[in-house]
């Protein structure tokens, strides 16, 4: 216990904690700090700037382009080109929302149901086609027709310049169960080389000869069931193009979405980037000194010098600071030392690169007409040449 007291007792008898530190005085910047950050603060806002400028393009092409298919209607092969396009953008916008229209995800959804609709009404065409298939070539006439023509074996010497395109039902079965681009697309291209089988047999057949009676009886068996499918086909074909035509408008609406978003994207990003450049611009003016009378001075004496349109810019920047300025009166009464530090060394900037500009722009004028005078002088000396020789002859 007594152990136990004399802990306690020195715990109570502790020193007191040392007073906190005092807070660190600021380490002063260096100006060379101050201008590096400041530069990359610069550097950053450049980047960005590129940045919208891709923006603001890709917006003023896509407005553009759709103003030219406006005028002009264009060729099926254009709106087959534009079709791919919008495709593509749909695809890199995905999730973007058409105010008072469908969302993006909902019109691709819709579109892959269409396309899986369109899909297994076609595989049922192809086996409803296959059953016709089956029973032409099961037909007891249809053997000579099964395999290519063995044009060597039967010495058919003159086969390929009579049948340019040979085809039999092997071939068609095989582009049939084919599983790459030699696939056939549709019914229709199937019943054109079943067709081409015998129409290709007639032709190098004579009238009269068995394989070109065999031929025709078979294709006749053929184009009445043909008949019995081609509504089946007609309204297939018919709902794809509708397919295709929504979906064509589906993928426009996404773009416009896609695009207006951007726009809209683009101008809050350029309103901030102007408050950072407003920033910026009163952090430059307030590290600029003080400027001179003489150099006021010499201010007005470059405004004097101004270009009409220059005049009437550099008027704006007055009226900018001053709200009370008319720029657009008829006689402009400026007082250089009622404005301030801000509106001074901004008008010596751009008074500045005004000059310049002019001064280029008179040296080209002048180097026009000093060529012009050269060639009026040179002109003039032929003349007056070929008028000496005359007299002299």
């Amino acid at each position: 216990m007594e152990e136990l007291k004399m802990a306690v007792e020195g715990e109570a008898t502790a020193p007191p904690l040392p007073p906190p530190l005092p807070n660190p005085a600021p380490v002063p910047v260096s100006p060379e700090t101050e201008v590096e950050a400041f530069k990359r603060r610069i550097d950053g806002i450049i980047f960005k700037a590129d940045e919208l400028e891709k923006m603001v393009n890709e917006v003023v092409q896509f407005y553009a382009s759709k103003k030219q298919a406006n005028n002009s209607k264009g060729s099926s092969v254009a709106r087959e080109k534009d079709k791919d396009k919008l495709v593509g953008v749909s695809n890199s916008n995905s999730g973007v929302d058409n105010s008072g229209g469908k969302s993006n995800d909902k019109m691709q959804a819709d579109g892959c149901r269409n396309v899986v609709g369109c899909s297994r009404r076609m595989q049922e065409l192809m086996r409803q086609f296959g059953t016709i298939l089956r029973q032409i070539t099961n037909h007891k006439w249809a053997w000579p027709f099964l395999e290519p023509v063995d044009v060597k074996g039967l010495g058919l010497d003159d086969y390929y310049e009579v049948i340019k395109k040979p085809m039999d039902f092997h071939t068609i079965q095989t582009r049939m169960e084919a599983k790459d681009d030699t696939r056939y697309k549709n019914v229709r291209e199937i019943y054109s080389d079943v067709r081409l089988v015998f129409t290709n047999a007639m032709k190098y057949n004579k009238e009269r000869s068995d394989v070109h009676v065999m031929a025709k009886t078979l294709l006749d068996k053929f184009e009445e069931k043909w008949l019995q499918l081609l509504p089946k086909v007609v309204e297939e074909e018919t709902r794809k193009k509708e397919d295709e035509a929504q979906e064509l408008v589906n993928t426009h609406i996404a773009q416009e979405a896609a695009i207006a978003r951007l726009a809209r994207d683009t101008d809050n990003e350029l309103n901030e980037l102007s408050l950072h450049l407003e920033d910026i611009r009163k952090v430059v003016v307030q590290r600029c000194r003080k400027m001179s009378t003489d150099e006021k001075r010499k201010l007005g004496v470059g405004l004097s010098n101004l270009s009409p349109e220059n005049l009437n810019k550099a008027l704006e920047i007055i009226a900018q600071d001053n709200p009370t300025f008319q720029s657009t009166a008829e006689e402009v009464d400026l007082d250089m030392d009622a404005q301030s530090e801000s509106t001074l060394w901004r008008l010596k900037f751009f008074v500045k690169e005004a000059l310049e500009l002019q001064a280029k722009n008179n040296a080209s004028k002048g180097d026009d007409n000093s060529k012009r005078k050269k060639e009026i002088c040179d002109a003039l000396a032929k003349t007056a040449k070929k008028r000496n020789k005359r007299l002299s002859s």
